[in-house]
This record gives C-alpha cells, structure tokens and sequence, in this order.
C-alpha cells in the first residue's frame, strides 16, 4: 500500500526528549583540606609571610648558676597569590532551545575546573621536597611508605595529621603489593580492605589518597607522590572561587566568569618527603 500516515510524515509532530545532562566525571578536589590554609582579608596585599620558630634545645644547668641568653629568631615561607579565572560567552538563543540550564550546567563545569587547578597547583609542590624515598625506577610499595612515615617521625615531626596522596597508577603497585595473598595470607585487615574496596585506607597511621590530578613527571609512567604534614604546604585564599554572570545586551548573550585568587608554597620543607615511582601499568 502507498501513501500511509507514519512517523516519518509526522516527524515535526513528534517531540524530542532530552536526558538530564551528562557531565564528564572530574576528579575529587582533595589538597585543600589537606594543607594549611590562610584566609586573607581585601586590603592585605599580595603576598603572606608565614613567620617559623625553629625547635629549641635545653640544657641542665648547676645551682647557683645563671643562665645564658638564647637567641630566638624566626625564618619565614612567602605565599604570592594571583588570580586563575575561565570565561565563557551563553547566547540567549542557546538557551531558549536547551533542555537544561546551560548557566547553571557551565557553572557547575567552571567550578570544578577551579578546584582541579587548585589542586593541580598544590600537588606540584611535593617535586620541591628535599628528601625521596622513591625513584623513577622504582616501584611503588608499602615499605615506601613505611620509609616516608619513618623519616618524618625521625625529624620530630608530630604523628598527627600526617597524609599520603598518590596517582591512581602508582597506588595500583600499592594494592597489588598489599593484596598479594600468595606471599602474605595472613596479611590482616588492611589487606582484606584492599581486596574487598580497592580502598588503601590507612596504612602506618597514615591515610592514604589518590589523585589523577598528579602530573606526570614527563617520564612515562613516572609520577611525585607525598607523605606530608598538614603545615608542609600553605594555601593562601585571597578570594574563594566566585562564579559571576554579566548581560551582553547587543550581543543577546550572557557572560558566566569563574575566578578565584589564591597562591600555594611550601612551608616546611622538613615536614615533606616526596616519594618517586614507576607505575607497572605504564611500563609493564
């Protein structure tokens, strides 16, 4: 038969459903809970200086004796802070024809890109530790960071809120080396976790974090992990990530700006130590 009614002949009659909107998956912000963070007030300049007492050493002494002078002074670490922004221009005829709110979506999208640079720029900073326990032909363990902790604690560095963050890739060599049952069976409850979570937890008191926002070090599956105190590395927040919209009247379109002014430095170099992997995905 010719000449039927179907969905073809129909097509401008049928609607056009649109899912919710997809956003590719960004990698958790981690750092900044991480670090020390100074928050600056408007009017404070661009720059903060962290003032450092260093440890000072007691003696015993003879009765009747006086004391002598010590001189206290102090060393500083310098945070300069500087903008980061992203800008994109939304027409007014993109969104009367979107299914979702593109303002919002974008600054959803801009946010997240904000927090990855924050974070980006914080963990570039373990590179600047004077001490590796690693290598860039080594591969990633436990003993490694049992190495990290020890060095730390050896340099009186207080117990608490210490943290070990690593790529994804090198902590892979971390969970194979904790989960291998035919050299260890009875290797407890952080191995049995491991199995069963792919979650390293905390290992020599130490939580342990992945983070794909770890660059690489140029090398091909080489990456800068750390195992850190919270007062190693500074945050300095001048202004928080602030998304903002502005009207382009003429053009009938709308500006979203994300920005936030910060800066990031290495306090203590002492309360740091880097460790330097090769990754066994990367180079099997």
């Amino acid at each position: 038969m010719a000449y039927e009614t179907t969905s073809s002949t129909l097509n401008d009659l049928l609607p056009s459903i649109v899912a919710e909107a997809m956003f590719v998956a960004n990698e958790r912000s981690i750092m900044r809970n991480l670090v020390k963070v100074y928050d600056l007030p408007m009017g404070s300049g661009k720059t903060i200086t962290v003032p450092r007492y260093p440890v000072q050493t007691a003696a015993g002494v003879n009765e009747g004796t006086d004391l002598s002078n010590t001189a206290v002074s102090t060393d500083g670490a310098t945070l300069t802070v500087g903008e980061v922004g992203i800008m994109t221009t939304v027409t007014d005829y993109a969104m009367m024809t979107s299914a979702s709110n593109v303002i919002a979506d974008v600054g959803r999208l801009f946010g997240e890109a904000i927090a990855k640079k924050m974070d980006k720029d914080l963990l570039a900073l373990f590179s600047g530790f004077s001490t590796d326990v690693g290598g860039a032909s080594t591969a990633m363990d436990a003993a490694l960071v049992a190495k990290a902790v020890a060095t730390l604690r050896a340099n009186s560095v207080p117990g608490d809120e210490l943290f070990c963050v690593l790529h994804p890739y090198v902590a892979y060599d971390l969970k194979a080396n904790l989960t291998n049952t035919f050299a260890n069976p009875n290797g407890g409850m952080i191995q049995n976790e491991a199995m069963a979570q792919g979650y390293v937890g905390t290992l020599f008191g130490v939580p342990v974090f992945e983070s794909a926002n770890i660059d690489n070090t140029g090398t091909a599956g080489d990456y800068v992990g750390g195992v850190f105190h919270r007062n190693a590395l500074g945050l300095a927040m001048l202004q928080d990530i602030k998304l903002e919209t502005q009207r382009d009247a003429s053009l009938r379109a709308t500006e979203v700006v994300g920005s936030a002014v910060y800066g990031v430095g290495e306090l203590y170099d002492t309360y740091g130590v880097k460790i330097t992997a090769d990754s066994s995905l990367v180079n099997p």
